[in-house]
């Protein structure tokens, strides 16, 4: 028997050529186990966390929490009550995190509280919309304030943004698939150049509100809005600035002494976030009004110009730092939810695969940024927001009563972090009114599709992976061989 015949019979007996990869290579180096690698300490993990919380939310945010709270003073104790909520949320998440220790943040909560349907149907919404969409936004944003300085006066065209943000998402996950390593080095240097303008911004505020420059903030609650849907939609653009804060759930198990490092990371990072937002806000205000605000097309770079010139273009540079940090980010976090749904058997295999070379999931991170190209080519970014808020905060609500829950089914569960258990339950009241109340004050078509979308995924569900119909396996054998040998990665190994 020839050795190509051996080789066939070798795939066919393993189901799978990464066995036979994984083999060859065991001679010719010191091999690791095919897994990811605990590659992320405490300061990692605090700027993952801050890092992807300070993006382009501080810098998009400002003007509809304004438009929508109706004055100033709402719209700072929206800002703080906002800091206040994510602290509460990212507690419940550490002992989520601290008594699951699986990555996919959600996910593996999800299916140990509530069984594998509502796993899987997390799944599919955050892996196909949620995550990627994110990215879009993010890089979108990153593309807006990158080109604002190539067309002085008006708008760039919309080819060169989307080509921009195109460019950004290949870059980012280009970065991500090559080392874990590297990805940790370059959220951690935009994670510091963030934090420097945030810095820069609140000391110029301070300085211009020393010598007398408070006319916005005084009579700050005239004109405040009463509308339940309309401070709804407040929190809803305010939190998404926070969003991030349960980024590092996705990636336990690559974090060095997640016991440790997972709630005091949380610890650390979102006061740090919180007290920055609110001190920016009151810096943006200590310049400029609240119609000048909302007029705005950039409000970080019109408070650049009016407070920092000749050296206003630092504001946009670090702006593009900040977006482009929040991206990496976000990439970071997207592909170990896609990596921990395809071992589990919620995605197709082969995004649970590990790049023999580098230890990264880059399948799982390429399937998310084509994805993420996919959404920014008709993109609005205020229906984005509104979309991925709606959906978001139902599944911060799930993981919230999923702790209260596990508190009287999984009483033998470890538990080295406990929160008040009026903490989560205050988080599922709070979901509930930031889901339904835009929907009953303003019912959009938007939320129709998203939640028509979240449901649609049972029409996969019964038949690929409650009844395994045998067809979809062998119609996807050759395409997970073939995609194996093209980006040599192999099945992860079962601890």
């Amino acid at each position: 028997m020839d050795d190509g015949s051996i080789r066939k019979r070798k795939e066919s007996q393993n189901g799978s050529i990464g066995h036979i990869v994984d083999c060859q290579t065991k001679d010719k180096q010191p091999a690791k186990a095919t897994v990811l690698q605990k590659d992320v300490g405490l300061l990692s993990g605090i700027c993952l966390i801050v890092g992807t919380m300070i993006g382009s939310g501080i810098f998009i945010s400002p003007k509809p929490v304004l438009l929508y709270s109706g004055a100033v003073g709402p719209c700072l104790v929206i800002w703080a009550a906002c800091g206040v909520l994510a602290t509460l949320g990212a507690l419940c998440y550490a002992e989520l995190g601290t008594m699951i220790t699986k990555s996919g943040g959600e996910y593996s909560y999800f299916k140990e509280a509530y069984g594998s349907v509502i796993a899987y149907l997390y799944s599919w919404t955050t892996v196909m919309v949620l995550k990627p969409s994110s990215f879009a936004i993010i890089t979108l944003s990153f593309a807006g304030y990158a080109s604002t300085p190539f067309y002085p006066g008006c708008t760039p065209p919309a080819v060169v943004t989307k080509c921009l943000s195109a460019a950004a998402i290949l870059l980012i996950v280009s970065v991500n698939c090559l080392s874990v390593k590297l990805a940790s080095y370059v959220q951690n240097f935009f994670t510091a150049a963030k934090l420097f303008i945030i810095i820069v911004i609140v000391v110029a505020g301070m300085v211009m509100l020393a010598q007398g420059k408070t006319d916005t903030l005084s009579n700050a609650f005239d004109g405040t809005s009463s509308s339940f849907g309309a401070i709804g939609l407040a929190f809803y653009n305010g939190l998404w600035a926070y969003d991030g804060w349960n980024q590092l759930n996705f990636i336990t198990e690559e974090l060095k002494d997640p016991y440790r490092n997972l709630p005091l990371a949380i610890i650390i990072g979102i006061p740090l976030v919180s007290v920055c937002y609110v001190l920016v806000n009151v810096a943006y205000f200590s310049v400029l009004t609240t119609t000048e605000l909302l007029q705005s097309p950039a409000v970080a770079v019109t408070f650049g110009d009016r407070v920092l010139y000749p050296m206003s273009w630092i504001v946009p540079l670090f702006v593009v730092f900040s977006t482009f940090g929040a991206a990496n980010g976000s990439c970071f976090t997207a592909g170990r939810l896609a990596y921990v749904s395809g071992r589990e058997g919620h995605m197709v295999k082969i995004l649970s695969y590990i790049s023999l070379k580098h230890y990264t999931p880059s399948p799982a991170l390429i399937f998310n940024g084509i994805l993420a190209i996919c959404y920014i080519i008709p993109a609005d970014i205020n229906t984005l927001i509104n979309y991925f808020s709606f959906a978001t905060w139902s599944f911060y609500g799930l993981a919230a009563l999923a702790l209260i829950v596990m508190r009287f089914t999984r009483k033998e569960l470890h538990r080295p972090v406990k929160v008040p258990i009026v903490i989560p339950a205050l988080m599922v009241l709070v979901s509930c009114y930031l889901v339904l109340a835009p929907i009953i004050d303003k019912p959009e078509l938007e939320y129709l599709y998203c939640a028509i979308f979240i449901l649609s995924g049972l029409l996969l569900y019964y038949p690929l992976i409650h009844l395994k119909v045998k067809w979809a396996h062998k119609l996807m054998s050759p395409i997970t061989m073939h995609l194996q040998l093209l980006m040599e990665v192999v099945p992860p190994e079962i601890n």
